[in-house]
């Protein structure tokens, strides 16, 4: 382990867990929440120095079936137009915007991220996602967009374009000559020119190149063919492992494939989700932990289990119930297709109980203890090389954020594991990343 390295923080102003009855706890903020209220939460956040508010996003709500809308909750904002919103009232903590390649053009995205770069002064980042899953498409006119076998492909080359449109206004470029009436150096301005069966692209952007060069790549995931396209441009790596084993195994085969790329071990992150019931005694986490269990419901939203084992069951006519169908019923680069797999392995013939066995295998870092038992745990992935950091998914807000920020931080502190101040403006800086080359020029 590199000497006196220190972990990597971020958290969700969201809370998954609400939509499984969590909003129901006396403390959390279930109707839908004010500006006022998310600045609370951003505030918080960097007042802790965490390093970057992680916002993810859905094209959907949370459920899919009339009963269900009456028991889960997850009603938020746009993440673009909120993390905007917190650039003017924070000053250092980064903004982390999940846009997906597939219900987008790149011009949008590159214009939009860069725009947020401008105006948060160098903290913008792009979580990147392809949309793989069925339920979304059904608010989309789907005629011109790639179907989920494609989408892999297709955003690959979507997040090289809008590198690229970043990369149109050099550093430089923009001179602002008022004497001789030059606004432009034009040697310094690129068009691209891009043509193929899925995009057209001729630029330049019409914003100038970010404070970051380019603003921070995350994506999320952890298959083999996931592990080479963020080898090629991920900087941030969101996972699930709640086991160290896994995630040592992960974090060295994803870091080993780097130089293939030209890339180094520092370049990438590994950023694990966490889930943390955290008192000032184990004995006070308990009783926070059984008092949210209580509220959490028991039966699971059918796009949920969707989501576990790769398959959207309503389309099928399947439910919890329904003895898995074959492999064959979807493309070879389907994702049921390795859940079938490990169904046929484990001996499970039924959704429910390969939905159990993903939930398992996928399932978040769940830590439940007192400050200096959960950074016990967090030091040991970090100095063992199963993370460089974690992504905090709060199960209640506020009390969530402030219970990271006042009493987990504080113990990491005291242990050298985190800053107590932030070193650099940039995002880039807070996560000891270099800026980017020019992908048009080469030059930095």
């Amino acid at each position: 382990m590199r000497k006196n390295k220190q972990l990597k923080l971020a958290t969700m102003l969201i809370a998954p867990g609400a939509a499984s009855g969590l909003w129901q706890h006396p403390s959390h903020q279930a109707a839908p929440a004010s500006l006022d209220f998310y600045i609370q939460l951003a505030q918080a956040a960097e007042r802790g120095r965490l390093d970057f508010i992680f916002q993810p996003d859905q094209y959907r709500t949370p459920g899919v079936t009339m009963e269900e809308f009456r028991h889960h909750v997850n009603v938020g904002l746009e993440p673009l137009t909120l993390l905007s919103a917190l650039a003017v009232v924070t000053r250092h903590i980064g903004l982390a915007v999940t846009m997906s390649t597939t219900y987008h053009e790149p011009y949008h995205i590159a214009r939009m991220i860069a725009s947020l770069d401008h105006l948060s002064s160098g903290r913008a980042s792009w979580n990147i996602v392809h949309s793989r899953g069925d339920y979304e498409s059904a608010n989309f006119a789907m005629t011109h967009r790639p179907g989920p076998e494609e989408r892999a492909a297709y955003g690959s080359q979507f997040v090289h374009i809008v590198k690229s449109l970043w990369d149109t206004w050099e550093d430089d470029a923009i001179v602002a000559d008022k004497i001789n009436g030059i606004y432009a150096d034009e040697a310094k301005v690129h068009q691209l020119d891009y043509d193929n069966k899925w995009f057209s692209m001729k630029g330049p952007l019409n914003v100038a190149r970010p404070p970051q060069g380019h603003p921070v790549l995350i994506e999320a995931g952890q298959s083999g063919s996931f592990m080479e396209r963020a080898a090629q441009h991920a900087e941030v790596v969101f996972t699930m492992f709640n086991q160290m084993d896994q995630a040592q195994k992960f974090y060295r085969e994803l870091k080993s494939k780097l130089a293939a790329y030209g890339r180094v071990p520092n370049d990438l992150l590994v950023m694990p989700g966490l889930q943390l019931c955290v008192g000032r005694t184990e004995a006070e986490a308990w009783a926070k932990r059984a008092e949210r269990d209580a509220l959490e419901r028991h039966h699971h939203r059918l796009d949920l289990i969707s989501y576990r084992i790769g398959l959207d069951v309503q389309a099928y006519g399947l439910n919890s119930s329904s003895t898995l169908p074959p492999a064959d019923i979807v493309p070879a680069t389907h994702p049921y297709r390795e859940r079938k797999a490990l169904a046929d392995q484990h001996g499970l013939t039924t959704v429910l109980q390969l939905f159990e066995f993903m939930s398992k295998l996928q399932g978040h870092l769940s830590i439940t203890g007192s400050p200096a038992q959960v950074a016990d745990v967090l030091e040991q992935w970090l100095t063992e090389e199963a993370a460089d950091g974690f992504i905090y998914i709060p199960s209640l807000l506020p009390e969530g954020i402030n219970d990271l920020v006042d009493l987990v931080v504080p113990e990491l502190q005291l242990r050298g594991l985190f800053r107590t101040e932030y070193a650099g403006q940039h995002l880039r800086s807070h996560l000891g990343l270099t800026r980017p080359l020019n992908t048009l020029t080469n030059i930095s």
